[in-house]
């Protein structure tokens, strides 16, 4: 009962920023169709995240024996999201918070997506997902989605000449120091996976030593 509440309140919260933050990207720029924006909206990996993030939360409440519902009670599906929005906060907080400063509608959006979101789905994570079944394997499969997305940024800012974030900017940087900072950012997520799977093998001993006793 306690996780469905808890699912509940924050899937209500993860698409209400996810809305908000959309509807601010349409009407903060008016000099550009509403195609080409919102390709750029889910062209952020912080977006895509979200919406993961926010799927993981709402299907164990609405549908929990549909095709979805089963994907979100995943372990691994779970653990995988859970490494994925704890990069988007950390990322943030050191390497894009300082480069610009939101205000009113558009500060909320970002503190719900950057700061609350990770925060309640890590909490999530921790506290409702069973533990003890991933493998030190897994972080390195979970790479994958973050290889096709710097393909799509990469393929999609030579075609439109517009970047995501600076540190994937080839037109500034150069291909060379992108693909530097990308490397370093895969590597940052195998580190924070190679975390996520310590945890859940070492809550997975304790549960276990519990079930024995």
């Amino acid at each position: 009962m306690a996780a469905r509440l808890y699912r509940a309140v924050f899937a209500c919260v993860g698409w209400f920023a996810l809305i908000l933050q959309y509807v601010l990207t349409l009407t903060g720029n008016p000099h550009m169709g509403a195609g080409e924006l919102t390709l750029n909206f889910v062209s952020y990996f912080t977006i895509l995240t979200n919406i993961l993030a926010a799927l993981a939360l709402t299907a164990p409440v609405v549908a929990p024996h549909s095709r979805l519902g089963r994907w979100s009670a995943s372990e691994g599906a779970r653990a995988a999201v859970a490494m994925y929005i704890a990069v988007v906060g950390v990322t943030y907080h050191f390497l894009l918070a300082d480069v610009w400063d939101p205000q009113g509608w558009l500060l909320v959006a970002n503190t719900l997506l950057h700061y609350v979101m990770p925060i309640a789905f890590v909490i999530d994570w921790l506290a409702f997902t069973p533990k003890g079944r991933l493998r030190w394997v897994d972080p390195a499969k979970w790479l994958v989605p973050v290889l096709i997305y710097g393909a799509w940024t990469l393929l999609h800012g030579r075609l439109s000449g517009w970047w995501p974030y600076w540190f994937v900017d080839v037109d500034k940087l150069g291909l060379g120091r992108t693909v530097v900072y990308f490397t370093g950012l895969l590597i940052f997520f195998l580190i924070v996976g190679l975390i996520v799977v310590a945890i859940d093998r070492t809550f997975g001993r304790g549960d276990r030593r519990t079930i024995a006793a």
